[in-house]
């Protein structure tokens, strides 16, 4: 790292710049197999505390402890989707009700076309049987693309399943793996990275399920007092959408308005947007700050930019990751001294004093060389 610092400036941004290009590359090529092996560190991290509980009081076996605290979250997340399923079924017997709705809409949207720019129904018909036409054509391949996700997406369960087992078992290994890639002095810093990564992902990945219970509690009283059917299968939603940032707030609009406006009066569709923009904004401004926010502390803008870049890397997964990795990158940084300039760059530290700090010891460590 002290001949890397060294070499002039162009140099080590043209090396700084081939590392990056390369590191996307491989992200992109292999996120069949990276994209779950983070999952399942993440979800390991999570469940290393239960499981070190049922070795340390139940006297279990690593191998069987593992297994069952995997056991136990997955279950918890198969009831979860099972709840869903059978609030889904409900929806059936609405949706005659919807068609109709559907089908008034679409005359008022061609009477309003048909008045205001003179576009008779007939064209209008034509336009839309030339529509259905093409899209009938490509639906083979839409129905290919369909059975791909539905392919990639088990894939990624069955391996996030399996990296998140054997990252359990063999958390130690990989503990005393990372020691031995470092020098005897170092092994401090690798221990207490490790420790603050646990720690960190543990907090973040707790607070996010808090988020989600307050925000889906938030979303049911709401549409119980508005008359909303399927309020607890749509706040169950809201709350899982909530995950995904910026984006989830108008998935979950877009979602309850359509099921409202079949089941129910365009008033009460309103009163559902109005409803989600206040329970976004308390989410925003004091649920996230305090039980998301404060466990990462990394900064709104570096957040924006990850999220936007991982849904272009990895899609919906990689939106999902972008904080979690960002957070344990920052963690890295601060514990590596030529690394600092970039933690600060990361963290919500903006104060002169913080500055000042990591200044006086940059220069202290360079007239040291």
């Amino acid at each position: 790292m002290t001949k890397f610092l060294a070499l002039p400036f162009y140099i080590k941004l043209a090396c700084t710049l081939i590392s990056i290009i390369a590191i996307v590359y491989i992200a992109r090529v292999g996120q069949v197999i990276i994209v779950p092996f983070i999952l399942g560190s993440l979800f390991a991290l999570l469940l290393t505390p239960l499981g070190g509980w049922m070795e340390r009081k139940l006297k279990m076996p690593r191998i069987l402890a593992s297994l069952i605290s995997l056991l136990l979250f997955f279950t918890l997340l198969i009831g979860i989707v099972v709840l869903l399923g059978s609030q889904l079924t409900n929806l059936k017997e609405d949706w005659p009700a919807f068609e109709r709705q559907v089908v008034q809409g679409m005359e008022v949207f061609q009477n309003w076309i048909s008045q205001n720019l003179h576009i008779n129904y007939s064209d209008q018909m034509e336009y839309l049987s030339d529509t259905l036409t093409k899209s009938v054509s490509r639906g083979t391949a839409i129905l290919g693309v369909a059975l791909l996700s539905m392919s990639s997406t088990f894939i990624l369960l069955v391996f996030t399943f399996l990296y998140t087992f054997f990252i359990l078992v063999y958390r130690r290994h990989i503990v005393r793996f990372l020691l031995l890639l470092n020098k005897d002095q170092h092994h401090n810093i690798v221990l207490d990275i490790v420790s603050q990564v646990q720690y960190v992902v543990k907090r973040y990945l707790i607070g996010l399920f808090l988020q989600m219970i307050i925000v889906a509690t938030m979303t049911f009283i709401a549409l119980t007092a508005i008359g909303v059917k399927y309020s607890l299968m749509l706040a169950i939603f809201t709350g899982f959408f909530n995950v995904l940032p910026y984006v989830g707030i108008f998935l979950s609009m877009l979602i309850i308005a359509l099921i409202t406006f079949a089941t129910s009066s365009f008033m009460h569709v309103i009163l559902v947007l109005v409803a989600l923009v206040v329970i976004h904004f308390i989410d925003s401004n004091f649920v996230v700050p305090k039980i998301v926010g404060s466990k990462v502390q990394v900064n709104s803008m570096v957040a924006m930019m990850a999220i936007f870049f991982g849904e272009l890397l990895w899609g919906i997964s990689g939106m999902f990751l972008a904080i979690p990795i960002l957070a344990i990158c920052k963690i890295v940084f601060d514990r590596i001294f030529e690394l600092k300039p970039w933690g600060f760059l990361l963290g919500e530290d903006d104060d002169k004093d913080s500055y000042m700090k990591l200044k006086k010891e940059i220069c202290e460590r360079n007239s040291r060389l």
